[in-house]
């Protein structure tokens, strides 16, 4: 299972690769692809999937009762190429970006970066969107520590001049690297080999842990032959830059799919109460070197199982109720999890959990793995618990549960 993870996350690019990734997967699984403008004739117990500007997904087994869902987002903080990219800069050509989510921006530089998204061709009757993965590495470099004498005391990149991929000596026209374009949503993203570490190789670090390790888990867990009723997964992109897009948790492609799959119509507001939400998304787990960054009591481990994410603010979705749910479902299919809340004294981050609820309102948790070095161009987590998710995710699709006003029904 490590080695097919590795896999999808080295090749996920960006969103636009992972939902490529994902319809490989869900085709070869029996899944059905449906087309969003067209007619759908779906069949109870039919594998269907539907994809929307070719960065999000949602796929579900078509069955009776109550929905499970599992949503995750698709995308990963990296930087975006602007309109005009190339700069000229004396001898050299460089790249103009910009930060796309909330990068550990040290942690980008001197990497291999690829250029990767999508492009935008001419076609016969119009324009299409094709996929594209650079053939070439680009790199930002980092100031000499002679020219920069006071980099280790402190260190805050110009994020105009600073970021800049160093392209190539001379000149280089753009559209003709891309083989010939009329637009493009591109991006210079991490290209290190995922690879594991660690006295007993018990740690996987690879870009876009965060949060591609949920996208796949959500994947393999839909694919399992035990799942039972109405099992979804929704995949979405610009959670990192706060969901506002029509592929994003806060558009209404969730509430779009789940209307057009559930009759008859009047009953979709009582079914969506009795359904359950998983919002999965990484959390912070106690850094080694700095453990005073976490909460006293709830201090999440690598290794320590799926975590279960909570915060007063409403920031992660969970209650007394839907963290006793999944407790439950955990413990009877013997699946480690821990918990997890911010120190009281800092801001806590956000996932795309409390986002979907204001277009389907429906009971929800927060979960995730536990990692370190959230937003880094590479970031860590323990290979076991990836086993503890799918695990997870798979005792959730095969349980019968029936959300209720003052409890829940679980078999």
């Amino acid at each position: 299972m490590t080695e097919q993870l590795k896999q999808f996350l080295k090749t996920s690019y960006t969103a636009y690769q992972a939902v490529e990734n994902a319809e490989a997967f869900l085709l070869q699984n029996g899944f059905t692809q449906l087309d969003e403008g067209g007619e759908w004739k779906l069949v109870r117990g039919g594998r269907y999937f539907v994809t929307r500007g070719g960065s999000s997904f949602i796929a579900f087994r078509y069955g009776e009762g109550p929905y499970k869902i599992v949503a995750s987002h698709t995308d990963s903080p990296c930087f975006k190429l602007k309109e005009n990219a190339v700069q000229q800069s004396g001898p050299y050509a460089r790249l103009n970006v910009e930060e796309y989510g909330g990068c550990i921006l040290y942690s980008f530089f001197d990497r291999p970066l690829r250029l990767a998204g999508r492009v935008l061709r001419e076609t016969e009757n119009g324009v299409g969107a094709e996929t594209f993965v650079s053939n070439f590495l680009v790199t930002v470099p980092s100031l000499a520590v002679h020219m920069n004498r006071d980099v280790n005391d402190g260190f805050k990149p110009d994020r105009q001049n600073d970021i800049e991929p160093l392209l190539c000596i001379g000149e280089k026209d753009l559209a003709e690297l891309l083989g010939g374009n009329i637009g493009y949503d591109l991006y210079a993203v991490p290209d290190e080999e995922p690879y594991t570490s660690g006295a007993d190789g018990e740690f996987l670090s690879s870009p876009r842990i965060d949060n591609l390790t949920s996208v796949y888990g959500s994947l393999l867990a839909l694919a399992d032959d035990a799942c039972c009723g109405n099992c979804m997964i929704a995949c979405f992109d610009s959670e990192e830059i706060g969901s506002r897009t029509r592929q994003g948790a806060a558009g209404d492609f969730l509430k779009s799919v789940i209307s057009r799959i559930s009759a008859p119509k009047s009953e979709i507001e009582a079914l969506l109460s009795q359904s359950f939400l998983i919002s999965l998304d990484n959390a912070h787990a106690v850094h080694p070197n700095r453990p005073e960054k976490c909460d006293p009591t709830n201090r999440p481990v690598l290794g320590g199982g799926v975590v279960i994410k909570g915060h007063a603010g409403g920031a992660y979705t969970t209650d007394g109720l839907t963290s006793a749910v999944i407790k439950k479902i955990f413990a009877k299919a013997d699946v480690k999890y821990q918990t997890f809340y911010n120190r009281s004294d800092m801001r806590s981050g956000s996932t795309l959990g409390a986002i979907s609820l204001t277009q389907a309102s429906i009971p929800s948790a927060d979960l995730g793995l536990a990692q370190l070095a959230m937003h880094a161009a590479v970031e860590t987590m323990a290979a076991s618990d990836f086993g503890e998710l799918v695990k997870g995710l798979k005792a959730f699709f095969s349980s019968h549960i029936v959300m209720k006003t003052d409890g829940a029904e679980i078999g």
